[in-house]
């Protein structure tokens, strides 16, 4: 029974400490991805300041007055206008721009997927690279041996400063991107009202 303890005991040893160097390659990794995330944020944020509408009061003006170009409108808005404004005037249009809505809409709150997992495993990658060099730095000083020690203790508060890093980034950008799909959904809301029901003026435009 003992032997079968022991056995465990090393196999889990052998297991944890084989799982450092992918952590901190998924670490590093994770944080390049940030860093594009970053330029993509600033990217949209640029795109936005200079759309022509700012608020879906200033789109609903615009639908009103029958300006149905694209011009102004930004992203996966300007596609989901381009869209609707290409689809035939029929009886089935309604229920075309409907289904367009939800897959415009489904796709936009997907995108946000990816960051809410990073928010989660950023911390959660730092903190497993902390506690595998904790791990292997108390046998070390259980060996006398400090300077395996201090090396261990330095990748442990590396990874864990790292990691709550990129969860920082991570919530920051998701919480931004999340405001702006809500704007977006409401902007597509506006065109899909107006769409099927001021279809002349749509029809006008086209």
């Amino acid at each position: 029974m003992i032997q079968v303890g022991a056995l465990l005991k090393s196999f889990i040893f052998i297991v944890s400490s084989a799982l450092l160097y992918p952590v901190l390659a998924l670490l590093s990794l994770l944080m390049c991805w940030v860093v594009v995330q970053a330029g993509r944020v600033f990217s949209e944020w640029i795109e936005r300041r200079r759309s022509a509408t700012r608020s879906s009061l200033d789109l609903l003006q615009r639908l009103e007055a029958g300006d149905w170009t694209r011009a102004g409108v930004p992203g996966r808005v300007g596609e989901y206008f381009l869209r609707v404004r290409g689809l035939a005037d029929d009886g089935l249009k309604e229920v075309k721009v409907s289904a367009l809505l939800e897959e415009y809409t489904l796709a936009a709150y997907r995108s946000l997927d990816l960051l809410k997992v990073v928010v989660r495993v950023g911390p959660g990658l730092g903190l497993i690279g902390t506690l595998i060099p904790m791990g292997t730095g108390l046998s070390a000083l259980g060996q006398g041996d400090v300077e395996r020690l201090s090396a261990d203790l330095v990748v442990a508060f590396t990874t864990t400063v790292v990691g709550l890093f990129e969860g920082m980034l991570a919530y920051f950008f998701f919480t931004v991107r999340k405001r702006w799909v809500e704007r977006d959904v409401m902007d597509m809301e506006v065109i899909a009202e107006m769409a099927t029901g001021g279809g002349t003026r749509a029809g006008e435009g086209g």
